[in-house]
Order: structure tokens, then C-alpha cells, then sequence
């Protein structure tokens, strides 16, 4: 992405992969863990939940495999140009302003039945977290 080279499936999988056993591990220590990444795919979101197994069968784990983690995706949604000023005012990131339409084009929104929020970035920054945590102390965001 440094390079102005948008990443492809191949090039995300195993770092979701990583990011899932990372959230287990802390899951398994009793831990609770905010994450932030792109999963822009829906296949993105199923192998943070699932972990490799997601991409095997393309489908949720099975009663009796690994127990899918329990996972609050918050989708902070916006018009492209709000996002692009934001980029643009970014210093030191690693992704390119000009790398934002095929991001655009690769997002497949969360819908039901996965456990999303959607969260306007027209709204503060106060607002926004605000909504997101309104929803994990409400238990509005982990459905049983």
C-alpha cells in the first residue's frame, strides 16, 4: 500500500489470520481487545470471527469446532470526500490518499446477520465514540 499498490485477497488473508489468533489468545486470557484494520470484505470479517477455517468452507465455524469469537465489527461509514480530506491531512501514514477509491470499490458493507454497528463520520469524534461504546455498555452490540 506504501508503494500506491492496492492489496489483494492473498496479500490480507494471512494477516487477518494473524489478527484472529491474536484476538483469541486474548479472548482465552480473559481479555477484551479493541482492533482496528480494513475489513472491507465480508469474507475479511468471517476469518477475524472464525480464523482460517472461514476460508476453507467459506462458511461460520460448526457447533462443536472452535467457537467463533465474539466480535463488534463498527462500521464507520461516510461519503468518499470527507474521508479523502481526512487523508489528505494524515502525515506519516503508510496508505496513499490516492489508494482511497479502491477501498471504495472492495467494501462490501457489513449487513445482517453479522454484529455491526454503523457509525456516520459526519458525526465529532466525540459523537462517534460515544455511539460505539453506547453500544458495547448497552449490549446492544453482542447478539447470543
Amino acid at each position: 500500500m506504501a508503494e500506491g499498490i492496492p492489496l489483494n485477497d492473498e496479500d490480507r488473508i494471512p494477516w487477518l489470520c494473524a489478527l484472529h489468533d491474536m484476538l483469541r489468545r486474548e479472548e482465552s486470557s480473559g481479555q477484551d481487545a479493541i482492533l482496528a484494520c480494513s475489513a472491507l470484505k465480508k469474507m475479511y470479517r468471517r476469518v477475524l470471527v472464525s480464523g482460517a477455517s472461514a476460508i476453507e468452507s467459506n462458511q461460520p465455524e460448526q457447533p462443536g469446532e472452535n467457537v467463533a469469537l465474539k466480535i463488534l465489527f463498527v462500521h464507520l461509514d461516510g461519503p468518499i470526500d470527507i474521508i479523502a480530506g481526512r487523508l489528505e491531512k494524515r502525515r506519516g501514514h503508510f496508505m496513499p490518499p490516492e489508494l482511497l477509491k479502491s477501498q471504495f470499490d472492495t467494501l462490501e458493507p457489513p449487513s445482517a446477520p453479522e454484529n455491526f454497528i454503523a457509525v456516520s463520520l459526519e458525526k465529532s469524534l466525540p459523537e462517534i465514540v460515544l455511539e460505539i461504546e453506547r453500544a458495547i455498555f448497552q449490549g446492544e452490540a453482542f447478539l447470543e
